[in-house]
């Protein structure tokens, strides 16, 4: 009887199949994902020579469940085992999958997240904020936000914010439409909004001149 559960047992789990996309709803990808499947499709297609690798494994873990367990990871900022078990994969398999698509969208970032130079796009951005507020010349809106990190073994106090909490500062400017145009990622939680604007590289070509003439909008403190 024992050996007989051992056997079931392990079957149960050689055919604990990954989840796909094919077998999701649109919903379903939204409520997972936070993105509609049209992009989720995108992103796959984007990093598949990044995500599937030759292996003489017949369960492989395919490239829309990488994807899958790694935007379900950054929505939810939930534990792995736990994504694991709703794209039908181990934690350690989506472990694997988070690194290599976060490695994937890094190598991309310059390719998508660039500021507008043509005139073309400026004066497109301009008019599309003249449009909600009738604030002109705004080529586009600047914050900062703190995104949680665990605490690091050096330098631990430089990263504890003025709510106490271990972060990184991230600067980020975006147009109209939510889209990234520019993003600094490189300072403590303690480092103050201001000091990562004048020492981030878009400061310094807006003073160089090197930019478009126009309005960076943020709230000041």
């Amino acid at each position: 009887m024992a050996l007989f559960y051992v056997i079931n047992a392990r079957k149960e789990k050689v055919c604990n199949a990954p989840i796909r996309l094919s077998d999701l709803s649109d919903d379903e990808i939204y409520q997972m994902t936070r993105f509609p499947r049209a992009a989720v499709n995108e992103l796959v297609e984007l990093m598949r020579d990044d995500l599937q690798h030759p292996t003489a494994r017949s369960h492989a873990v395919p490239v829309d469940t990488q994807v899958l367990a790694a935007l379900q990871f950054y929505g939810s900022g939930s534990f792995q085992w736990v994504v694991g078990r709703s794209c039908g994969i181990s934690q350690s398999s989506v472990c694997l999958s988070v690194d290599a698509v976060t490695k994937s969208l890094v190598k991309r970032a310059t390719e998508f997240i660039k500021f507008p130079t043509d005139q073309r796009t400026v004066v497109a951005n301009k008019l599309a904020f003249n449009a909600v507020a009738n604030f002109p010349n705004v080529l586009g809106a600047i914050d900062g936000t703190h995104v949680a990190i665990k605490a690091p073994s050096c330098s631990e106090d430089a990263y504890v914010n003025r709510k106490g909490v271990h972060t990184i500062n991230v600067q980020a400017v975006c147009d109209m439409d939510m889209m990234f145009l520019d993003v600094c990622v490189k300072w403590p939680g303690s480092t103050h909004d201001a000091f990562i604007w004048r020492n981030s590289s878009l400061h310094s070509v807006f003073e160089q001149g090197y930019m478009p003439d126009g309005w960076l909008v943020g709230k000041c403190y």
